[in-house]
């Protein structure tokens, strides 16, 4: 039986198929295919490898040009109010302290309103001719003006040069932010905190945490969905810097791999300092904000080192999600994430019990979202890339860390600001008016630096810029260079020389006859010279103009800096020239810098990304009319603003500052024109519609109000009155344009050039009582 059993089983059924697995080619098979898997693995391998050394050790990242503001100059005498220093201060992001301890800090004294002692310390700078450290010094302000300044040990100090603002930048097309940091710049409790918070074992694994991964698949299957990622900081790297977001598997073999090899390559500093320096950490509009340098300046307006524990806190938190920790659109939300991060930093001993109770209780301290765009100055912004692009290739600009510094003065711009938002909005409800606009240029008398610029009247907006794309009619603003024209031939004309205002016909080359009118449409008869450019005359204008010639006073536009084409007609004389603000700005800041042409300019200087210099502008000067005819031309522009077109300024002026400057208004009031200058700023105003419609406004009724807002708050010095070599004051009979005497009828005390003052004198009539005019006060 056990035979025939074991037969039985040793032989098979008549008619049973046999069944034989070839186990040897099926192990060939899976042999070769972990050979080709694991080649294919190498090579993959090989490639991220090269991925990862390639841009890890290249150039990581493309970097916008910076653009910075000009420095703010502290010295005795500079003109200055403690409402104005307190914004610059704000605007630097300087906190006030009980008692000064670092960089950053400020304390204030006042003695009376317009009195009042500050103590700072500095944050140190990198300008472009030498790096300022940090110093603690002492300012008095004191009666609209800086009345002294010391060290902190009581010693005289001749400048103080507070650090710039940063006004925007000149960004790559993806439109990433950083401002990159060194590790050692680091606050010990960022690095701290961060690691405590998003991988606690970094020090320790090498790219990948399988203990973190199971931990995380553990938590996510007991809750039912995603709560715990189980990615080390490396990983997180790694994602950011060579991957996309896209959760799935075929995302994390390669980021595993990726993440040993960067690893094996790079130190743990290393790849610390390039997280800090990626992580995104929010939006501005279309800027993406990368990294915790530009995060503490977005959210704060601080500088890194300067952050305090729960600022640190918050911006850790926002790792895990800077969307939806957003702490302007979800304060709530934020202040939550933050706490948890303060908790965590005290469960690690990070801060102690004192300081974690302070800070959960303190609210999220941001910076107001309206002062943190991509470009805080737009219009200027636009100024500066096109005087760049001369000099520059737009991917130069857009990659290479650029640092440029710049001419605005951002105080002077929030000033011009607010005065062109606030008057037009008057403007607008006084006259019941819709959709008006305006634009500003203002500069520093004498340097061509541009200290501000608008090219709308929702400053923030990067739309049209009127101040260098609108060109309108210039109106009455051309009649100051036909007047200069005049008064460069001393020999024949002076501010006291009469000229007719009687009507005047001109027969066109169509054949029509033009006929100018005055706006009051009465003429005047014989007037001298400087009355008719302050009651901006247009006849008188006119006549002068085609006595001097057209050709005459078109070459004296182009001397004074203008580079584009006037038709040499008749109607050029009362203003039918098309220019843009900044066009104007240049030809009537060779009027204020008497007679010096100085091209306008809104760059101080270029820096590579390592503070090299690459370029420097320096100021161009080039005297083109003579000190004597533009002394006495501003003497008239003057009396424009005394006696003539522009005289409601005085309304809110002390009658001491002598102002310059130009009333402008086109046919049917469709431009309203303002230029006008002090002894230190220039600023010329246009208010009208894009439309070019019909407005109610005259150059006197709009511009120049805009203008006056903004002079009044703007610490300033008057029109010079020295006169130069060759020139001295004298009494001129206005009726007959001889010499005349103080205590006569009609007399006027005009600058006259010495070798050409009229020879005679006029017959003198006493004149009754003892009026003072407004050039006697000025010199009284």
């Amino acid at each position: 039986m056990t035979k025939r059993r074991f037969l039985s089983r040793s032989k098979k059924p008549s008619g049973a198929s046999s069944v034989h697995i070839p186990w040897k080619p099926i192990l060939w098979i899976c042999l070769a295919g972990m050979l080709i898997g694991a080649l294919i693995l190498g090579v993959w391998s090989l490639y991220l490898d090269k991925v990862v050394r390639e841009k890890f050790e290249g150039k990581k990242w493309s970097l916008p040009a910076r653009v910075y503001s000009r420095p703010l100059e502290l010295y005795e005498g500079l003109p200055l109010t403690p409402v104005l220093f307190e914004k610059e201060l704000e605007a630097l992001g300087y906190r006030t302290s009980a008692s000064i301890t670092s960089s950053g800090q400020m304390t204030r004294r006042a003695a009376s309103s317009s009195e009042v002692t500050y103590d700072i310390y500095t944050r140190g700078f990198n300008f472009w001719d030498k790096r300022e450290e940090p110093q603690r010094f002492t300012v008095r302000i004191d009666e609209g003006k800086v009345a002294s300044l010391m060290d902190e040990k009581g010693v005289g100090l001749p400048l103080v040069r507070m650090e710039p603002e940063e006004i925007g930048g000149i960004y790559p097309n993806n439109i990433e932010d950083r401002v990159l940091v060194k590790l050692d710049q680091l606050p010990p409790l960022l690095g701290e905190t961060l690691l405590a918070v998003e991988d606690k074992h970094f020090l320790e694994h090498h790219g990948v945490s399988p203990e973190a991964i199971l931990r995380a698949i553990w938590v996510n299957a007991r809750e039912g969905e995603v709560v715990q990622g189980g990615s080390t900081l490396t990983q997180q790297l790694v994602k950011n810097f060579y991957l996309t977001s896209e959760q799935s598997l075929t995302r994390k073999i390669p980021e595993a791999i990726m993440s040993v090899l960067l690893e094996l390559h790079y130190s743990k500093s290393e790849i610390l300092e390039t997280y800090i320096n990626e992580v995104y950490l929010g939006r501005s509009g279309s800027r993406e904000i990368h990294g915790f340098g530009l995060a503490a300046q977005h959210y704060f307006r601080q500088p890194l080192h300067e952050l305090n524990a729960q600022e640190i806190a918050l911006l850790v938190g926002l790792v895990k999600g800077a969307s939806f920790y957003n702490p302007w659109r979800n304060p709530e939300r934020a202040k939550n994430r933050r706490n948890l991060v303060l908790s965590v930093m005290h469960q690690e001993n990070l801060i102690d019990d004192k300081q974690f109770k302070i800070a959960q209780a303190s609210p999220l301290g941001l910076a107001a979202e309206t002062d943190v765009s991509l470009i805080n100055y737009p219009a200027f912004v636009d100024l500066v890339k096109r005087q760049l692009k001369q000099d520059y290739q737009e991917d130069d600009l857009r990659k290479e860390g650029l640092r440029i510094f710049t001419t605005i003065a951002p105080m002077v711009q929030r000033l011009a600001e607010k005065a062109a938002a606030t008057r037009v909005a008057q403007l607008e409800k006084q006259y019941k008016l819709k959709d008006m606009q305006v634009s500003m240029v203002v500069t520093s008398v004498g340097s061509g630096e541009i200290l501000a610029l608008i090219g709308d009247k929702n400053p923030r907006f990067p739309g049209l810029n009127r101040a260098l794309d609108a060109h309108r009619q210039i109106g009455s603003l051309m009649k100051p260079f036909v007047y200069l024209t005049a008064l460069d031939q001393p020999q024949t004309y002076n501010l006291g020389t009469l000229i007719s205002d009687d009507p005047v016909s001109i027969k066109g080359g169509d054949g029509k006859m033009w006929e100018p009118k005055n706006a009051d449409n009465l003429s005047h008869g014989n007037m001298p010279l400087y009355r008719a450019l302050a009651h901006s005359e247009n006849q008188a204008t006119v006549r002068l103009g085609m006595q001097l010639g057209v050709k005459s006073v078109v070459q004296t536009v182009k001397a004074a800096g203008y580079n584009g084409e006037i038709p040499q007609v008749p109607s050029i004389l009362i203003g039918a020239v098309d220019m843009s603000p900044m066009e104007v700005t240049g030809i009537y800041h060779t009027l204020a810098a008497e007679g010096v042409y100085t091209p306008l300019h809104a760059i101080r200087e270029v820096l590579n990304a390592e503070g090299q210099p690459l370029k420097r502008y320096p100021i161009e000067l080039d005297q083109r009319f003579s000190g004597q005819s533009t002394f006495e031309l501003q003497y008239a522009l003057q009396a424009v603003l005394r006696e003539g077109t522009g005289r409601s300024v005085y309304n809110s002026f002390p009658a001491s500052l002598p102002l310059a400057g130009k009333t402008g208004t086109t046919n049917d009031q469709r431009d309203s024109w303002f230029a006008g200058f002090s002894g230190e700023h220039l600023a010329v105003v246009w208010v009208g519609k894009d439309d070019n419609s019909k407005t109610p406004l005259s150059g006197a009724s709009g511009a120049l109000q805009v203008w006056a807002d903004l002079m009044r708050q703007l610490p300033t010095q008057g029109v010079n009155q020295q006169p130069p070599e060759g020139v001295s004051y004298d009494w001129i009979d206005t009726s007959t344009g001889l010499l005349s005497a103080e205590h006569c009828e009609g007399a006027m005390w005009l600058p006259l050039h010495n070798d050409f003052k009229p020879k005679e004198s006029a017959e003198c009539k006493i004149k009754a009582g003892a009026e003072e005019h407004w050039w006697q006060k000025i010199f009284n």
